[in-house]
């Protein structure tokens, strides 16, 4: 990376149907800007608390419904299929975020990337589970990445690194995903990312 290469901490969480909404487009932005993308999901269970967030399911039923006619929107003006409430949605996603961390570590920001394209287009488009091992590392093979991937994900590092990255999107003042930060400005949210693109010159 040259002195001169712009960074972008990227903040999300596997789940988030804004991320995925989002993730080609950013892919594409960083790529053409020639920005380092750092590749950092969060526990937004641990953000929310802190920041005033609600999981889903607390929220109002005017929000919730509101949520779904957004999602609808964004899937249409961005030509993005989406099921608006997928089978296994919610669901526990710490196992895929630490995988996610491990590609990372292992395969560099660029494999990182593209896995996660296809976990996120796995829950939206095609409604698998995120929590079951058998389709990750299904994932893992038809990304072209080591099955062993899976084994790292549980190990401690990687697990010291999942916390890290969610304690250090709640220091950077994030409070939702995906969040997109550069030099210390926050960009909360796959509609904010024309506002990114001009940052990034």
């Amino acid at each position: 990376m040259s002195p001169s290469t712009r960074v972008i901490d990227y903040y999300f969480n596997p789940q988030s149907p804004w991320t995925y909404l989002g993730h080609a487009r950013f892919t594409q932005l960083a790529r053409d800007a020639g920005a380092q993308v750092r590749v950092l999901p969060i526990d937004l269970g641990a953000v929310f608390p802190v920041s005033g967030g609600l999981p889903l399911a607390k929220r109002a039923p005017q929000r919730q419904a509101y949520r779904l006619v957004e999602m609808q929107r964004f899937s249409k003006h961005l030509g993005i299929g989406i099921n608006l409430q997928p089978k296994f949605f919610p669901v526990a996603v710490d196992p895929v975020a630490q995988l996610i961390v491990a590609v990372d570590v292992h395969d560099g920001a660029e494999a990182a990337m593209a896995f996660c394209a296809a976990v996120f287009e796995s829950l939206w488009q095609h409604e698998r589970n995120l929590a079951d091992p058998e389709h990750l590392a299904a994932l893992l093979v038809a990304c072209g990445l080591p099955a062993e991937r899976a084994v790292q994900a549980a190990h401690p590092d990687i697990r010291a690194r999942y916390d890290g990255y969610t304690q250090q999107a709640i220091d950077a003042g994030v409070f939702g995903a995906p969040s997109y930060v550069l030099d210390g400005e926050i960009f909360w949210g796959q509609d904010r990312l024309d506002f990114l693109k001009r940052a990034l010159g």
